[in-house]
């Protein structure tokens, strides 16, 4: 069973249309995967929006009637060329995006631990993904948090928390709460 948090993430108008966007109709959750491969490195992906130097653990949304491992296998795919097995549900994150004018929205973050033999990044889907590299883990809590929040967006700062809840739960330390 994963770990449970509820949060609440301040995060501006146009990210908000953002989020609202990818709901498809449907869709009110994303699947983020952490993925240590051989050399107990995690994948990361960069999309061409983002500004230089942020990048993060890939995501993606599973289908409508689409089996929920089969969804996630398939996302990374898509995003990082890896065949991966799933090792383990670290964290279920509700939380309602709200913006400073008081419009919110829903959102449910289902955080894994997979695992890869593969040490080629060859991300499929070019169109959402501009890149994709390898990364320690120290790496991603450190240097790659700091430039995540020092854009300014909340939604990169939500992506931020999300690395710092999965390493909470891969190293058994405190869990994050958006205020920090």
């Amino acid at each position: 069973m994963p770990r449970v948090l509820h949060w609440e993430v301040e995060i501006g108008p146009a990210e908000m249309e953002m989020v609202r966007a990818s709901r498809r109709g449907w869709r009110s959750h994303d699947v983020t995967f952490f993925i240590i491969g051989p050399h107990a490195l995690v994948a990361l992906i960069r999309k061409p929006s983002f500004p230089p130097g942020v990048w993060r653990a890939p995501s993606g949304g599973v289908n409508p009637g689409e089996d929920f491992v089969a969804g996630t296998t398939r996302e990374a795919a898509e995003e990082t060329g890896l065949d991966i097995t799933l090792e383990r549900y670290l964290v279920r994150i509700h939380v309602t995006f709200r913006t400073p004018a008081g419009s919110q929205e829903p959102w449910v973050s289902h955080l894994f631990l997979a695992r890869t033999e593969g040490t080629r990044l060859l991300p499929r889907d070019h169109g959402e993904i501009a890149g994709a590299r390898w990364s320690t883990l120290e790496e991603l809590t450190g240097p790659i948090r700091r430039r995540l929040l020092a854009t300014g967006r909340g939604l990169f700062r939500y992506r931020a928390l999300l690395h710092d809840a999965a390493y909470a739960a891969l190293r058994g330390g405190p869990y994050p709460a958006p205020a920090e």
